[in-house]
């Protein structure tokens, strides 16, 4: 475990302790000696309030407060410290938040305390998942549409210059945005019994700087814009390296939201149990609920288990889960059988919201689950072997015993898509009936493809107003069948754009692989 080497740690620590009071100090002070320079490079610039050309130009971004509508950097320590480390981590980050209030969240005193408490301990590959899999979502939701039209897009080279580590930032600026070159603070990292763990201390304070000093290294380059906030942009370093600047005001970005159909890049997938930004007051508000929540998710999930379909309803209702249902004939569930019930998967509980909304158990066919989920269960699942044929086999045998309940995406998606339907359910039967399902939370996200999976219902339930939305569509007419001449295929891309039509969802062709490969780096089996 990690706290046996804690003494070879602190070695590497005390080796550094009195450089980084050094450092501390100099930063401290560091406005104080530099103002007078910086105001002469950056003077004139710094009272401009229109947009400047940036046309064939060097741009370099401030990435908090300038790229994005906020300048508020500590809730992106949250997420690190929370679903890289654990909420006893975030909760310390909380307990500190005063300090770093005191010594300037964006300051060299203020950074080195959030990293150190974020990332002491913490393993890069743990890291680097948060980076790819988290942050991007957090960071998408918040860039700011003016910055981004007129500066971002129209540059010929694009610098990201971030006062957090750049391992925060560097995956979501390249990949996403296509940025150039990330300027930030790295991290120290120390090796032990064959494993690396960060230290949490940052390796050089005024490495930004050198990092734009080698940049613009040659005779007389110098960048063409600086994008900063308009809180003090003489604060900013790299404004010695720019001949112009624009600087962000805070009343611009009440209004540059940028919508989800102009993102850079679809966002698709991401991971992580927080659906909510970490702000110190929303961070201290999650942890005095916490226990609240931990209460009403198991009320509700005995709820759902050992009451009635008939009493459950209220019940739910009565502890703050908001349910809705359409489409459903009063009589069908009582006079058909056989039905194949293909919806779409949102989190875990899709199969057992069907199953209340048609008031009987309906079986349902998955692909993997904790097998304290299948314990816990109040309907019967049935696990599917990836064997096409075995699979086949099995799902017709259940279909002749009743109505079956199946997910053809084959994993769960938590953004307005649909992933590619496989086709096997179409080629078992010609009595299908999409149903829409669609789950709403604030707090907990009730899916996870890195983390424990047992603990999905749970996390959803835990959610002050829990909401489910089940709408029928119909049956698949006939000639959207296979007894209509169609292929399996054919029958279930017909199926898969009839229900993201019904959820205003687009259609995609990502797989459960894909999913996986990108949050996990596995191929989504549970073994």
């Amino acid at each position: 475990m990690f706290l046996l080497r804690i003494p070879r740690i602190a070695a590497h620590w005390i080796i550094n302790l009195y450089r980084a009071a050094g450092k501390l100090l100099s930063d401290a002070f560091q406005y104080n000696r530099n103002s007078s320079t910086r105001l002469s490079t950056a003077g004139a610039a710094a009272s401009r309030c229109t947009i400047p050309s940036a046309v064939d130009k060097t741009v370099v971004f401030d990435f908090h407060g300038g790229l994005l509508r906020s300048s508020a950097i500590f809730p992106y320590f949250v997420l690190v410290a929370c679903e890289g480390g654990s909420l006893l981590r975030a909760f310390l980050l909380l307990c500190s938040f005063p300090l770093v209030w005191i010594m300037g969240e964006h300051a060299g005193a203020g950074i080195r305390v959030m990293a150190f408490v974020s990332f002491v301990g913490l393993r890069p590959q743990d890291a680097d998942l948060v980076a790819r899999a988290i942050l991007p979502k957090f960071y998408m939701e918040r860039l700011n549409a003016q910055v981004y039209d007129h500066l971002w897009l129209p540059a010929t080279r694009k610098v990201a210059v971030t006062s957090a580590p750049r391992v925060m930032a560097e995956w979501f600026l390249k990949e996403y945005m296509a940025a150039d070159v990330v300027v930030g603070c790295e991290l120290q990292i120390i090796k032990v019994g064959g494993r690396c763990y960060f230290t949490g201390l940052l390796c050089e304070p005024d490495q930004g700087t050198s990092a734009l000093r080698e940049l613009f290294r040659t005779d007389g380059a110098m960048a063409d814009v600086g994008v900063v906030r308009n809180s003090n942009p003489l604060d900013h370093f790299f404004l010695r390296y720019c001949k112009e600047l624009y600087r962000v005001t805070k009343e611009s970005t009440k209004t540059a939201h940028l919508p989800r159909t102009r993102y850079p890049k679809a966002l698709i997938f991401h991971d992580g149990r927080l659906a909510f930004l970490p702000t110190a007051s929303a961070t201290l508000a999650f942890f005095l609920y916490l226990p609240l929540g931990f209460v009403l998710s198991v009320i509700r999930i005995s709820i759902g288990i050992g009451l009635p379909y008939k009493i459950s309803f209220a019940a739910g209702a009565l502890f703050g889960v908001r349910f809705r249902t359409s489409g459903l004939a009063k009589n069908m569930a009582a006079k058909r059988r056989g039905v194949l019930f293909v919806c779409t998967h949102r989190t875990l509980v899709d199969p057992i919201m069907l199953t209340a909304a048609l008031q009987k158990p309906v079986p349902a066919v998955t692909y993997s689950l904790s097998r304290l989920s299948e314990i816990m269960a109040p309907i019967k699942t049935v696990r599917l072997t990836r064997d096409r044929e075995r699979d086949a086999a099995m799902m017709s045998r259940l279909l002749e015993q009743g109505d079956l309940a199946v997910c053809p995406e084959g994993t769960t998606c938590r953004e307005p898509y649909l992933l590619r339907f496989s086709p096997l359910f179409a080629e078992l039967t010609d009595d299908m009936q999409p149903v829409a399902l669609d789950a709403r939370v604030t707090l907990l996200y009730g899916t996870t493809a890195s983390g424990r999976k047992w603990l999905d219902p749970v996390a959803f339930f835990a959610n002050p107003a829990p909401a489910y939305r089940v709408e029928f569509l119909g049956a698949v007419p006939r000639d959207r069948t296979r007894a209509g001449g169609r292929s399996g295929q054919e029958v279930a891309n017909w199926v898969q754009q009839r229900l993201g039509e019904a959820l205003g969802f687009e259609c995609t062709q990502l797989t459960r692989r894909d999913k996986y490969s990108m949050l996990a780096g596995t191929d989504g089996v549970v073994r």
